[in-house]
């Protein structure tokens, strides 16, 4: 059984943080759980569902190339755009996602915070109605795959509120999850190093990968 991970980087939906691509990728493949990972880029600067998508597609492609388990990691923006993968089915098995790992992302496009996303892929004059159905929370269902959400306290630009909501949500449908907020650390943090208590979740996030591509495994609940 094959299993291939997909990193997105953040940056809001209108740039790459370039040190949560590549380096998180060679990050996955040296963990020794014969993980294949690969930096995915999505469109920028356009609207909602066009990110969407485009990384469907790529889902669909890597399944069409042989991997059985496919998994998405992303940070802020990014983890945004996994988490409605992961969550918005398209009743397509060869989009389903089987695992997710999110970084301080943006889960709720109904707050105010870190708006400028929000507007980038929603405009400025987004309904309520399309708010809602861009906002993770909102999207989990008993069949959602398990999900690795962390985040720091001090996140000033996406407050942890929004992995609070999303976590909420998978509890309240009896998703498996786990949950990591740190009590110090700045957003964007990347893998962390340096970073005191938050360089951790790379190890916690480590074995519960080892967990999820186990071939004991049962194929994805979608």
């Amino acid at each position: 059984m094959s299993a291939h991970v997909i990193v997105l980087p953040g940056g809001g939906y209108v740039q790459y943080a370039e040190h949560e691509a590549e380096p998180v990728a060679e990050w996955l493949t040296g963990l020794g759980l014969g993980i294949e990972a690969s930096v995915f880029r999505y469109p920028l600067g356009v609207r909602h569902p066009a990110p969407l998508e485009a990384l469907r597609a790529e889902i669909r492609r890597l399944r069409a190339a042989g991997a059985d388990r496919i998994g998405l990691v992303g940070f802020s923006a990014g983890g945004h755009l996994a988490g409605l993968a992961a969550l918005a089915a398209d009743g397509d098995v060869r989009s389903a996602v089987q695992f997710a790992v999110l970084g301080y992302a943006i889960t709720s496009m109904e707050t105010e915070t870190y708006r400028p996303s929000r507007i980038v892929l929603l405009g400025e004059d987004a309904s309520p109605e399309l708010r809602r159905a861009t906002s993770l929370d909102a999207l989990v269902t008993p069949s959602a795959p398990p999900f690795f959400l962390w985040h720091t306290a001090e996140d000033p630009y996406v407050w942890p509120e929004h992995t609070y909501r999303l976590a909420t949500a998978l509890a309240a449908h009896d998703v498996p999850h786990t949950v990591h907020v740190y009590p110090h650390g700045p957003h964007s943090l990347g893998l962390a190093h340096g970073a005191g208590e938050a360089s951790a979740w790379t190890r916690s996030a480590a074995s519960w990968l080892a967990e999820q591509t186990a071939p004991a495994t049962s194929p994805g609940r979608r």
